[in-house]
This record gives C-alpha cells, structure tokens and sequence, in this order.
C-alpha cells in the first residue's frame, strides 16, 4: 500500500534540530532561509531581541521582475540581503538552511551573500 511521505513535517524536525544548534547573536545574527515552490525568502535576524534587521525575496517589487530562472532569482535574493544586511550593519552572520539540502537555490543564496560581502 502506498503510505504518502509528509515532507513538510520532516522539514520542520530537521528545522527544529537546526534551531536548537544556531541561534542569532547581536554580533552575529541568523541569515534564515525559507524555501516554497515558487518563491525564496530570507531574513538577517537577532534572537536575542526577536527583530529582523534585512529581508529580501523573490516577491519584493524590485526583485519580482527579474526574468530568468529559480536559480538566477536566488542569486538575486542573495545579492540584496547582502546589500540590505551590510546597510544595516551587518557584515557576519550565521547560515540557517532551514532545514533544507545546502543545494540548488539555497546554495545559489548563500555564494551570492558571500559574493555580496557577508561572512559566514
């Protein structure tokens, strides 16, 4: 009989696994990466105040008309929260995957905030 895999589920446990290890510090906050099937956000974030310092995704107006594919708009993500990290002050950070494979448009996000001049 075919059991239905609940990948959503095991994303959230790998995630929680994640959580319990990185943790956002004001001297280094969390580069949090959300990945949907259409869209790819990502957050700079302090834990210890809860605040988001730098955000950037695919469905931000000044990125939502890029052309190309989910890749290429990856890159494009990670170039701006870079730029929108450093504006802010922000030039060290550490990398939340979220739970996902480093692979594909998460590693596109990561060389591209690397790229942009934030340090891992």
């Amino acid at each position: 009989m075919f059991k239905p895999v609940d990948t959503r589920g095991a994303r959230r446990r790998r995630h929680a696994h994640i959580r319990k290890q990185v943790s956002g510090q004001p001297s280094r906050p969390r580069l949090c990466v959300y990945r949907s099937l259409n869209h790819l956000y990502a957050q700079v974030i302090d834990d210890t105040r809860s605040v988001t310092l730098a955000a950037a995704s695919t469905v931000d107006p000044a990125l939502r008309s890029r052309p190309g594919s989910k890749t290429e708009q990856a890159q494009a993500v990670g170039g701006a929260i870079a730029e929108r990290a450093i504006a802010a002050g922000v030039t060290r950070v550490v990398f939340d995957r979220g739970g996902y494979l480093y692979h594909g448009r998460v590693k596109a996000l990561a060389d591209a905030a690397r790229a942009g001049g934030l340090e891992f």
